[in-house]
């Protein structure tokens, strides 16, 4: 943002961490996403191969969605890890965005996935096989087991970080899809109704896509620069307002830079000349304890000068 004669611009940073300002600074879930993954993997072996052998297509879509989770929790694990990079000349962010795009790789690849087990069993249920309800009861209920763990080692994330709420829901999805296919075997063992394999795994579709479209709601939107839902534009700006000596204000953006770090850059316009450093590094500290804006640059004008020194970056 350029200026005239009467506007200064600060660029404040707030929060712990150092200099990057982020809100809160994300917390390492390497671990967790170590265990999940080499637990996840092996499972999707087994359930696959037991799928195969009693020939569940329940055991094989849940082996399905289970490879996606493997590959969701990848994509997690390496933004989770870029977004702790420094930044450089050319990405002065960093790489905070990795997480934004980790998030929304996961929601769109879990969506093909049960595309691709929704047709299936569509197919089964036309043409209904017969099913060894034992084994698909075992191994629906190791999923239970594994994917509760994992769901666990996310839970403390899953409410301050998309993308570590991406890995959390797909976890918790996976355990209550896999009691879902225990029950299913179990009927299926009672009663000989084949058909009742085919329809869990569109039960289970469902369910995935219901937990899963939020999450593609909200990294779209995080994608697209949108002010996040837990901040309101309208008391960020009544608080910008309220400051001592502002008497007007204009080009506030408010976005994310990352699933765990939000930017805002606004014009200040003063009654008198630059109100000082202090006022600055109030401000900022109110935008990050108030609003979690961890990362804000206020540019000060002086009353009197023009409303928008450069029309081209204003109208932009």
């Amino acid at each position: 943002m350029a200026g005239h004669d009467h506007s200064h611009g600060s660029h404040s940073h707030g929060g712990h961490g150092g200099h990057g300002g982020h809100a809160h600074a994300p917390k390492n879930f390497g671990p967790a996403f170590a265990i999940g993954i080499v637990l996840n993997t092996g499972f999707v072996v087994v359930e696959a191969a037991y799928g195969y052998i009693s020939n569940s297509m329940s055991l094989v879509a849940d082996a399905g969605h289970n490879l996606s989770d493997v590959l969701g929790l990848a994509a997690a694990w390496i933004a989770a890890i870029l977004v702790r990079r420094r930044a450089s000349a050319r990405f002065t962010y960093g790489y905070r965005g990795s997480s934004i795009l980790a998030a929304l790789f996961n929601a769109v690849f879990l969506l093909i996935a049960m595309g691709a087990v929704i047709w299936e069993a569509l197919v089964r249920l036309v043409h209904p096989e017969p099913v060894a309800g034992t084994i698909v009861m075992v191994v629906a209920a190791i999923g239970i087991l594994v994917n509760g763990v994992t769901a666990w080692l996310f839970a403390s994330g899953a409410k301050g970080d998309i993308n570590i709420r991406g890995a959390f829901l797909h976890m918790l999805a996976d355990a209550a899809v896999s009691a879902g296919v225990v029950v299913a075997g179990l009927v299926i063992q009672l009663t000989g109704l084949a058909w009742l394999d085919p329809a869990v795994s569109l039960a289970i579709a469902a369910l995935v896509v219901w937990a899963t479209w939020g999450l593609l709601r909200d990294s779209v939107a995080m994608s697209l620069d949108a002010v996040p839902p837990e901040i309101s534009p309208e008391a960020v700006t009544g608080f910008l307002r309220d400051r001592p000596g502002v008497i007007d204000l204009h080009d506030l953006h408010i976005w994310p830079m990352s699933t765990t770090s939000v930017a805002l850059t606004v014009h200040l316009v003063i009654a008198e000349d630059h109100p000082g450093n202090g006022f600055l590094a109030e401000t900022a500290e109110g935008l990050r304890t108030r609003f979690g804006i961890g990362h804000a640059t206020l540019q000060i004008e002086a009353a009197g000068g023009p409303a928008c020194p450069l029309a081209e970056a204003c109208a932009a």
